[in-house]
């Protein structure tokens, strides 16, 4: 799918570049950083979807909609809520709120049109996980995770925090979100606040799981024996 992007802040262009190029089945053809020079690109160049800023200079992203015929799919990323209502109203295919996360964008991503979208909901799930890495929101950074090196996250009040090999993350994002993004088939939830990376157990005794950083995490009454299932071949 053909996009372009209409943003006039370099790091809000970069964070949009990289998650294009993750999400693998998007072709980025342009980055624009007012609403009239991406104009002149779409006059001449075929585009299929829009990430359109709303704050642009010399024309608002609202008014640059507005000008187009005939213009692509669009999604809107912009710092301000307050914009919301108007842009539902113009059609557009999502309104993403900054910062947002990658699997934000790739929700996104999934509205389009299926006319012009390659791919399923679960086929975009699979992309991300099959990249070996994923973005993980930490206060105000993204942080690019290598999904081999997670080794359990756990949740604790408002927030999980993700091990890794040589480091914890904490996270905004639930722990039912990290269940939804990561293989099902790998990353087993074995008690109500833990999910385990499978091939980081180093040994199970009792009801306690012993990971490879000797890190030990208890199994949930309640998820024993689905988690025991899930381990046999």
């Amino acid at each position: 799918m053909r996009c372009i992007i209409v943003e006039d802040q370099p790091p809000a262009q970069r964070i949009l570049q990289k998650f294009i190029e993750d999400v693998g089945n998007l072709e980025l053809v342009g980055v624009f950083s007012d609403g009239l020079k991406a104009m002149e690109f779409l006059r001449a160049e075929p585009v299929e979807l829009l990430f359109l800023d709303i704050h642009l200079p010399k024309i608002s992203g609202i008014e640059f909609l507005k000008s187009l015929h005939n213009p692509p799919y669009v999604i809107f990323t912009t710092a301000y809520s307050e914009y919301a209502l108007e842009g539902y109203e113009l059609n557009v295919v999502d309104y993403l709120l900054k910062p947002f996360s990658f699997q934000r964008f790739v929700q996104a991503i999934n509205k389009v049109p299926k006319n012009r979208q390659v791919g399923s909901q679960q086929a975009d799930k699979n992309a991300q996980t099959n990249l070996g890495e994923l973005y993980v929101k930490s206060g105000h950074e993204f942080l690019k995770v290598a999904i081999e090196e997670i080794i359990s996250i756990n949740s604790d009040s408002d927030y999980t925090e993700i091990h890794l090999e040589d480091k914890k993350i904490l996270s905004s994002e639930s722990l039912r979100h990290w269940l939804d993004v990561l293989d099902g088939k790998r990353f087993l939830q074995l008690h109500k606040s833990y999910i385990v990376n499978s091939s980081k157990i180093d040994r199970i005794s009792g009801n306690l799981v012993y990971m490879n950083n000797q890190s030990r995490i208890p199994i949930g009454r309640a998820y024993k024996e689905q988690f025991m299932k899930s381990l046999m071949p």
